[in-house]
């Protein structure tokens, strides 16, 4: 049963923009809290931002001020609008929900981002 669904990624230059988007099942949505987490080659799983279901955010410094995310409730989707992409934030992007004490619950299949230098 595939809960999120992520949309969105794709080949860009430096300095160029994307947005991902997250549609989840509304069980899942109205949980505690959607993020974006990103893999790059060879490194760990990180987050790279947070939303609650109150709206509040949460970023990796390395994408503050770049990344912006958001949540529309009605449409169940979670957002990740990215700017100023930089060939560093390659990397494959997964939706995750529902944080708990041991981690995110449930994950998208992932997205893949490449930024050209």
């Amino acid at each position: 049963q595939v809960q999120l669904v992520e949309s969105g990624g794709g080949l860009v230059q430096s300095g160029g923009s994307l947005r991902l988007s997250c549609s989840a099942s509304r069980s899942i949505f109205s949980r505690n809290g959607m993020g974006w987490t990103r893999q790059a080659p060879g490194k760990q799983r990180e987050l790279v931002a947070r939303i609650t279901s109150g709206g509040s955010t949460i970023y990796a410094e390395s994408v503050k001020g770049r990344f912006t995310i958001s949540r529309d409730n009605a449409k169940n989707t979670v957002y990740l609008q990215m700017n100023s992409l930089k060939p560093e934030d390659t990397a494959v992007y997964y939706c995750a929900a529902d944080l708990g004490p041991t981690g995110w619950r449930y994950w998208g299949q992932g997205t893949r981002v490449t930024v050209s230098s």
